[in-house]
């Protein structure tokens, strides 16, 4: 899997991302952050396509990036690479629809919890 590290070359994946579709994924709308089971997942569509989390850092930090004063599930929240939640995450792309969408897990101190967010043309992502 491709190791994304600039927003250059994210934006070159957002650029091969299509508007919102309707699939048979069944994966619905998550313009923000959105909790999925891993029974939810439809892996057997998905087709992974990058990661943003970098192999040579030990624990990314959990320190989010909102210029724009938007918060961690807001739709229009930037994409910020080397800020929580980007900094963990993996891009993927459904087959079906070719929607592409970013996925990381959360670890609590009793619970995972799987997210999504669709990887829209329209996101910001920062520098």
């Amino acid at each position: 899997m491709k190791l994304i590290r600039l927003a250059a070359e994210l934006r070159v994946l957002q650029a091969d991302s299509p508007l919102a579709a309707h699939c048979s994924c069944g994966l619905g709308p998550c313009p923000g952050w959105t909790s999925l089971t891993e029974e939810r997942w439809p892996a057997a569509q998905m087709q992974a396509l990058a990661t943003l989390r970098d192999p040579e850092v030990h624990e990314p930090t959990f320190e989010e990036r909102h210029p724009q004063g938007t918060r961690y599930d807001s739709p229009d929240a930037p994409v910020a690479i080397e800020f929580f939640p980007y900094n963990r995450c993996e891009l993927w792309r459904c087959k079906a629809c070719q929607r592409q969408l970013l996925r990381y897990t959360e670890y609590g101190g009793y619970y995972v919890d799987h997210r999504v967010r669709e990887f829209s043309p329209t996101l910001d992502i920062l520098d």
